[in-house]
């Protein structure tokens, strides 16, 4: 996913995928590569369990069926249907950020829809719908389906796009981000300026340049909906009505589009949850890696895989995240259907459930602990990962890291998480009883 020079164009993917360098301070963090080839890994060999494998199997069988669309959509809304993706997650980047560049420009922007699992990318006059899918114990497999009509659609893999998918960026295994670049009147990136990846802890007026944001945020500033007009000068965007944007009808024609938003919870939410993501893959990958080689009692391996837990477990928590000074609102009905696909506690309580006005997420712990990929994670490792959780939930940990965190906030989690997530360590007490 990322890497210095702007592979994407040449590779194929899906989230905005140029990157260099975060755009924020990652202090220690260890971004080094870790091997796909290792035996523990087989990144291009294993079975997949990913979304895209598990459809493309009952397209082969005649389990399933994608149905071409004479809209002019194509197989767009039945591959959505099929993988369970909403369309009201749709968010559009017009940077030239993708192997289908040439088609891509603020005049007609890349369309992107996802679920926890599943990242699809639509191009208008595209030759393939780009898929990015998480696999439990692979991380993020990348794919490609022909735009064309066909008797037996399939899915391609396209390992390539680990030239720019898998790096700094991604935690240095295959994963996704979303990044933010200076995009001039054409959607050409400015590569001097890089492209810093964005996610929960990035100050806010940096975020989404090359993007198209709907909804309002207040006095909260952006580079969403801006360009740089003269070439000369990429960093200054001309930023006269791109903000709080209800409709982006003036931008571009949203013929051909499911829909003409690009929703500001949506994208939000999006951030949040690439770098969880990446960062449950890289555990579960040094974690498995450790135990093939006979290393996890190594000292220099258990501080690796130590110090990655931890950064997993305060991202998780939401620990470093940029706080809102004004409230967000979306455009789609996104910020009502996204709580809908989890569990709830016997208070009806879910990880789902948005704020928007402080924070984006209303309980303070990320909704990708129910996945199947944190559930993936090496036992050993996952317990760890449990019991620092509930250091802090609990109360026992109150390190500076956590002070954001309320009483009130931790016994919430902690409640929820007792309701909800099977298999908890037994010190985690027994589930609240039921109530009257």
């Amino acid at each position: 996913m990322l890497i210095r020079l702007f592979l994407t164009i040449s590779c194929g993917m899906i989230l905005l995928t140029t990157l260099a360098t975060a755009g924020h301070d990652q202090g220690s963090e260890d971004t080094s590569f870790l091997p796909g080839d290792h035996p523990a890994i087989q990144y291009s060999k294993a079975p997949l369990e990913d979304p895209v494998a598990r459809l493309g199997r009952k397209l082969e069988n005649g389990k399933a069926k994608l149905e071409f669309s004479s809209k002019g959509f194509g197989y767009l809304p039945s591959l959505l249907k099929n993988l369970g993706v909403n369309p009201d997650s749709q968010m559009l980047v017009f940077s030239k950020t993708s192997f289908q560049a040439a088609r891509i420009s603020p005049r007609f922007p890349r369309a992107l829809f996802f679920n926890d699992t599943v990242v699809v990318g639509s191009v208008q006059g595209g030759d393939v719908l780009e898929l990015a899918a998480l696999d439990p114990l692979e991380g993020i497999v990348f794919y490609t389906l022909d735009v064309n009509k066909s008797d037996q659609p399939r899915f391609d893999r396209r390992d390539v796009c680990l030239q720019c998918h898998q790096g700094p960026a991604t935690i240095g295994v295959p994963g996704i981000m979303i990044a933010s670049v200076f995009a001039d009147s054409s959607g050409m990136p400015a590569f001097r300026f890089g492209e810093p990846v964005t996610d929960q802890r990035t100050p806010f007026e940096e975020r989404w340049g090359g993007w198209y944001v709907s909804g309002t945020h207040g006095t909260q500033q952006h580079r969403g909906n801006a360009v740089a007009p003269d070439f000369h000068f990429p960093d200054a965007l001309e930023t006269q009505g791109t903000l709080n944007l209800m409709s982006l009808a003036r931008k571009f024609d949203a013929t051909g589009y499911l829909s003409g938003v690009s929703d500001i919870v949506a994208l939000m939410t999006m951030e949040h949850q690439t770098r969880m993501t990446n960062l449950i893959t890289r555990v579960s990958w040094e974690a498995r890696i450790a135990e093939s080689e006979g290393k996890t009692e190594d000292p220099v391996v258990r501080n690796h895989i130590d110090s990655d837990v931890e950064a997993l477990v305060r991202y998780m928590l939401f620990a470093d995240e940029v706080p809102l000074h004004d409230e967000i609102k979306g455009v789609s009905t996104f910020t009502e259907t996204f709580p809908q696909h989890g569990p709830r506690d016997q208070k009806g309580r879910s990880l789902r459930d948005f704020d928007l006005r402080t924070r984006v997420f209303r309980y303070p712990i990320s909704y990708m602990v129910y996945s199947e990929a944190f559930d993936a994670i090496p036992k050993a490792t996952r317990e760890r990962i449990y019991q620092r959780i509930y250091d802090v939930l609990s109360g026992n940990d109150h390190s500076p890291a956590f002070t954001r965190l309320s009483d009130d906030d931790r016994s919430a989690a902690l409640a929820i998480l007792r309701d909800t997530k099977a298999n908890l360590p037994a010190y985690w007490g027994k589930p609240a009883s039921k109530q009257p």
